[in-house]
């Protein structure tokens, strides 16, 4: 299983209507680096059927494929304050207190520090 927060639902769905990615679901890919740090990209993109996961969390999809899955299972996804005015996405993998940064954006305009805003979820489709 992975969790979607509300925050982090309430910033996607933000950043895809700033984006104009309405109907698209955003993306997680995950890999460990030769250093054995996990590194994270996001961007919008239609379902596939080879998707292991998706997550449906107040109107937006959340998109894992077969490769990711496997690093991000267990795993949260939040959005929160990182240092006093700068907001990011955060992934929270299980049994671990401390969140870790995702390192990457949603590729959506208003993403990133500074954050996508805030805005409410319709339904996901």
């Amino acid at each position: 299983m992975f969790t979607v927060t509300h925050q982090a639902a309430v910033q996607i769905a933000k950043a895809a209507e700033l984006s104009g990615a309405q109907g698209l679901g955003l993306r997680i890919a995950a890999k460990i680096t030769p250093e054995g740090d996990i590194e994270f990209g996001m961007g919008f993109d239609e379902a596939r059927i080879e998707d292991m996961e998706i997550v449906c969390q107040a109107g937006v999809n959340v998109l894992i494929g077969p490769k990711s899955w496997e690093i991000l299972k267990g795993a949260t996804m939040d959005y929160m304050e990182l240092a006093p005015g700068q907001f990011g996405f955060v992934f929270i993998p299980p049994r671990q207190e401390e969140p870790t940064p995702s390192g990457g954006g949603c590729s959506a305009p208003g993403c990133g520090s500074g954050g996508c805003g805030s805005g409410s979820g319709g339904s996901c489709g």
